[in-house]
């Protein structure tokens, strides 16, 4: 299965609304600071389609609210009796995949199933403008709202009474690892992270390090939000002090629990220096890591997909 992968500051086609949505983005927004003082409650998991279910598992479109705005994900609930306390459950955050183009109940089936057969819940949410999802597509790096979109994902799993509130982690894929790691140092009850191919890099490699150029798809006024911010605060080296507050690997000794990292050394999407950059934080920070480098595989690590999830689903059972 081909994934289509996130570049260096990819922001992609956004509706009518556009206009204003983008001129209200301010990338002072992005900080970790600035994250930590808003509230995300989520709300109920409102059921909008039931879908044929799983070799032991149901499978659901749902919707749940985020910053006034119906967001809709695919859930999956373990068949049978929960263990006590509900049962574990796990945030799916996909990687990019044009908005345009995206549908719930297509890509990343393989390994949604994974994790749902293995017995936790999984929610994998259709970022803002994407499929059904109310809102416009901004991207994740330099406008807040799918960052809110799984802060307000994980806030709906919290309330559910299927799930342990105790027992929550999250899986990301390249901009989904973006996401999974800043979503774990705003809120430390996430117990556990895994991350493939993830964009974990701070800004300035972000900016840097990361040679693919955006598509000519891509609005020029979307693409515009990096430039404006840095005309705005600067670039990285000259203004470090409010590049770092936004990079999530500024806050690594903040981190609730442990994280697994995997990256294809022929990855042609994202750096693997990311990766390795990630690794030495945590363990110059004392946290728990994992980190697995499949040699000459892809973004999607297809050469060693079976692998990679089983690894992946054993650290859950392991640390949730």
């Amino acid at each position: 299965m081909k994934v289509a992968a996130l570049i260096p500051f990819l922001l992609v086609p956004v509706g009518a609304q556009s206009a204003a949505a983008l001129a209200k983005v301010d990338a002072a927004q992005m900080s970790i600071p600035a994250a930590r003082q808003r509230a995300y409650p989520g709300s109920a998991l409102t059921v909008r389609q039931t879908l044929r279910a799983g070799s032991n598992y149901t499978r659901q479109v749902v919707s749940y609210q985020s910053g006034g705005l119906r967001i809709n994900a695919l859930l999956t609930v373990p068949n049978g009796t929960p263990p006590k306390g509900g049962w574990p459950a796990i945030v799916f955050n996909h990687g990019y995949v044009p908005p345009q183009v995206y549908r719930t109940t297509e890509r990343y089936v393989a390994y949604q199933d994974a994790f749902a057969r293995a017995g936790f819940v999984t929610l994998k949410s259709d970022y803002r403008g994407h499929g059904s999802s109310q809102g416009d597509a901004l991207g994740g790096y330099y406008a807040p709202g799918y960052t809110d979109d799984v802060m307000n994902a994980l806030g709906s799993l919290k309330r559910d009474g299927r799930v342990n509130a105790a027992r929550i982690g999250m899986w990301g894929h390249s901009m989904g690892g973006f996401l999974t790691l800043r979503a774990m140092v705003i809120d430390k009850t996430v117990k556990a992270g895994v991350i493939w191919g993830g964009v974990v890099g701070d800004y300035d490699e972000m900016m840097n390090d990361w040679p693919h150029r955006a598509p000519a798809s891509i609005p020029a006024r979307v693409l515009n939000l990096r430039r404006v911010a840095v005309k705005k605060y600067g670039t990285p080296e000259a203004n470090p002090a409010f590049w770092d507050k936004l990079s999530a690997t500024s806050y690594v000794r903040d981190l609730g629990g442990p994280i697994q990292l995997h990256i294809g050394s022929a990855d042609e999407e994202v750096p693997a220096g990311f990766h390795t950059s990630l690794t030495a934080r945590l363990k110059a920070a004392g946290k728990g890591v994992q980190s697995y480098v499949y040699p000459g595989d892809n973004h999607n690590l297809s050469g060693n997909l079976r692998t990679a999830l089983n690894r992946s689903v054993a650290f859950f059972k392991a640390n949730l």
